[in-house]
């Protein structure tokens, strides 16, 4: 079974930011790697489903022109909005995919440490509105967890086999450790061009 929005609100009843996302060097040296790996240095309209108290979705925010980010839990919300009050291209909803589905397409979406949550066709469906939404060479960012928790119905592992075996994505660059899989796609359909290339360098 997919988690539904009950299991994020004992967790967020429990504490404010239960995965230490604010606090630990972790996750900090996590989302640096993460954001390393964007190829653009700039996107004009962002979609973070799963953005937990906000911390990356502030990071996001000096990216990108717009961010739509969104939580299961509505506490979540509230200190997401809350930490990024002050940063009018930020919207924060309370909304949950995926049943909910933002209208409109997105040069950037970003599943960090969301995808696990998601079982047997639940992730499939999650990740074909992921790439319909996506416009033509958009980026679809997957970050995800390694180690084993006893209460996702995936491992991160899992995720990405999954990522990797869509044909409608194209891996454009990755980093894999011990600890997480980080894993930059784009849709399938135009040339990749690395980042050299874009800047006339090659």
């Amino acid at each position: 079974m997919s988690l539904d929005a009950g299991y994020f609100d004992q967790m967020y009843a429990a504490t404010e930011d239960p995965w230490g996302l604010a606090t630990r060097w972790y996750e900090a040296r996590k989302y640096a790697l993460s954001l390393a790996l964007l190829p653009q240095r700039h996107y004009r309209e962002a979609f973070e489903p799963g953005c937990s108290v906000g911390v990356l979705t502030t990071m996001l925010a000096e990216r990108c022109g717009q961010v739509l980010a969104w939580d299961a839990s509505a506490s979540a919300a509230r200190s997401a909005a809350s930490r990024t009050a002050g940063l009018p291209n930020v919207c924060v909803r309370h909304a949950a995919i995926p049943g909910d589905w933002p209208p409109g397409q997105f040069d950037l979406i970003v599943f960090s440490e969301v995808l696990y949550y998601f079982a047997g066709r639940a992730l499939g469906e999650v990740l074909d509105a992921g790439v319909a939404s996506l416009r033509p060479g958009g980026t679809l960012l997957a970050v995800h967890w390694r180690h084993p928790v006893a209460d996702y119905p995936r491992s991160g592992d899992d995720v990405h086999r999954v990522l990797a075996a869509r044909r409608d994505l194209v891996l454009r660059a990755g980093h894999t450790e011990a600890d997480f899989h980080a894993g930059v796609y784009q849709r399938a359909g135009r040339p990749l061009v690395s980042v050299a290339e874009a800047e006339g360098l090659v």
